[in-house]
């Protein structure tokens, strides 16, 4: 793991130091996000905060289709149950 101890400047600015901008490929053109996660401040490039939202939404992907498919399913089992209750004959 690369790390290094900063400063924050009189104007509330951080430099990130040569060995990290390096081994991050983080460049002046690079498009940066700043978030706070667990009480720590995160600084990562947009492109891989959209690499890590992606992989983690595929990973929750439960395989049956959409989410709105399944809602749509889950209301009209529901429905049926609710018409089930109140027509003795249904």
């Amino acid at each position: 793991m690369t790390s290094a101890s900063v400063k924050m400047n009189a104007q509330g600015r951080v430099s990130l130091v040569a060995d990290i901008r390096n081994a991050l490929h983080i460049t002046t053109d690079t498009d940066l996000v700043e978030y706070i996660e667990d009480g720590r401040v995160v600084i990562e490039s947009k492109a891989n905060l959209m690499r890590r939202i992606q992989r983690d939404a595929t990973a929750s992907d439960s395989g049956t289709g959409s989410v709105t498919d399944e809602l749509i399913r889950d209301r009209r089992a529901e429905a049926a149950a609710e018409r089930a209750e109140t027509e003795p004959n249904a």
